[in-house]
């Protein structure tokens, strides 16, 4: 560098910039903040699909629900089917039996059990809705 017609000589230390082992280190952290913070996006939209999965199930098996409470001669047994996008269904109707009735009430217990199945991939998941409905005794003559 020339000043006032003299040549002064800069020497480089290591204060004027930065060795290349603080740079590979620099480096290094961002790349492993990177991988980081990518996985915990990916395991985000996964959570998200799984949930939307389960909502929609909830949803069937409650519209499913809603369809059985709704038929007037209820009785036991055990009905089956699909809905439009894979998920399928099971509904299984049983009587409750009280240990104690001595046939003074005029209703009886039906258990209904709704189960909602769809596949994820290689595994089944399921979701299950179940509720009581009084029904009249049928008479006996």
């Amino acid at each position: 560098m020339i000043s006032d017609g003299r040549i002064i000589k800069q020497t480089l230390n290591a204060k004027n910039g930065f060795a290349l082992i603080e740079i590979l280190v620099a480096v290094s952290v961002l790349a492993i903040s990177l991988v980081v913070i990518f996985q915990l996006f990916s395991g985000g939209l996964k959570s998200r699909k799984l949930s939307e999965q389960y909502a929609r199930g909830v949803f069937y098996g409650r519209e499913k629900m809603a369809e059985i409470l709704l038929i007037p001669d209820l009785s036991e047994g055990e009905t089956q089917g699909e809905f439009e996008d894979s998920y399928e269904w099971q509904a299984v109707v049983t009587r409750v039996i009280f240990e104690e009735d001595d046939g003074n009430l005029p209703v009886e217990l039906l258990n209904i059990k709704v189960r909602i199945n769809w596949r994820e991939g290689e595994k089944e998941k399921s979701f299950t809705v179940d509720t009581l409905k009084a029904v009249q005794k049928e008479k006996e003559f």
